[in-house]
């Protein structure tokens, strides 16, 4: 397992991190524990969570469970301090959440309190705006998405607010680092100019989608984080499960995320995608390796990427996507990967 560095924190983490936001609706507390427990014997230090979680489905009803389930085992284990924890703080739109209103100084305070609660810890090493007020392009929302409307003043009023918040917490003592979800290009430099000119906190990392399907970071996000040192914390990298071939000629696993939520895996789960997953599939099997093996081992060869968050809902899923961090990616692999993803670029 290689071990990377959190931006320019100093703070140092496992490449794989351990994703959770199936705890609480797919999987058990009992469950969750021996996910945890596992991951620590194979060498992750690293657990990703956020206020909102559990998903599939999501809803008030389960709102907050995820962080109770880590809290439960940190205190059980005694072993806080050996773990980095992320969690993140939820954007508008959901009506269980702040009554769905933008993020604010005082959401911020609110949510960080509860989630230190609720995971029994006085500390979060990384805290994290999980998306921005304003709108984006992540979420399948490339297809539509326009950045003209948007208030140009109170876009640039959240990002100073927000950071001035964060940075006082980071003071506090309540958090370690901090980083941005589901953001831009210019939404991320806008947070490290504020940060170099007014000598605040500076974002450490950005979580964003990234996959064999979907690698739109390759781009200016790429060159962000080579020049800024802000690495990429990729989600979904096996592309909710598409890329372990289990959807394929129109299967649908009982247990699986997409049976349980009756979805289309946000967005991903359409017939664009079909010929895409064949094709990494049939490449992996040319290979003699795991189709989800090699998605993941991908995701962990780019140099922009930080850490690959993995999610399981099975023990089998989970020993196979943590040993993916030993699968050697030539340039055999690489190349032919390559060629499938320009005949492929955009099927999600």
């Amino acid at each position: 397992m290689k071990i990377k560095s959190l931006g320019r924190t100093g703070i140092r983490v496992s490449q794989i991190c351990l994703g959770t936001m199936t705890w609480g609706t797919q999987n058990t507390l009992e469950e969750a524990s021996a996910q945890m427990d596992y991951a620590v014997e194979n060498g992750v230090n690293f657990f990703d969570t956020a206020e909102m979680y559990p998903v599939t489905p999501i809803g008030p009803e389960t709102y907050g469970r995820t962080e109770e389930f880590i809290g439960e085992w940190l205190s059980a284990r005694k072993k806080r301090d050996d773990i980095v924890l992320a969690s993140k703080v939820a954007g508008p739109g959901r009506p269980w959440v702040r009554n769905g209103g933008p993020l604010t100084p005082e959401g911020i305070r609110t949510a960080l309190d509860d989630s230190l609660k609720r995971l029994k810890t006085d500390y979060i090493d990384l805290y994290q705006v999980h998306w921005p007020n304003r709108n984006h392009f992540h979420f399948r929302n490339s297809w539509s998405y326009s950045p003209f409307g948007q208030d140009r003043f109170q876009a640039r009023i959240d990002i100073a607010e927000t950071l001035d918040t964060l940075d006082d917490l980071v003071k506090a003592g309540k958090i370690r680092a901090i980083g941005l979800s589901n953001e831009t290009c210019w939404g991320a430099m806008k947070y490290l100019e504020r940060a170099e000119a007014k000598d605040r906190a500076r974002i450490a990392t950005v979580q964003n989608e990234y996959n064999l399907l979907y690698r739109h970071h390759d781009l200016d996000m790429a060159e962000l984080a080579y020049h800024e040192d802000v690495g990429l914390l990729a989600f979904s990298p096996l592309a909710a499960g598409l890329l372990t071939g289990k959807y394929r000629n129109g299967k649908l696993p009982e247990g699986s995320r997409a049976a349980v939520s009756s979805a289309d895996l946000g967005g991903r789960l359409q017939e664009h995608q079909e010929p895409a997953v064949d094709a990494y599939c049939k490449l992996a099997e040319t290979h003699g390796l795991d189709p989800a093996q090699m998605a993941l081992g991908f995701v962990l060869s780019r140099p922009f990427v930080t850490a690959a968050i993995i999610g399981a809902t099975t023990m089998e899923q989970l020993k196979t996507n943590i040993a993916a961090a030993d699968v050697a990616m030539t340039d055999d692999i690489l190349g032919d990967i390559a060629r499938v993803h320009r005949t492929f670029p955009a099927p999600i």
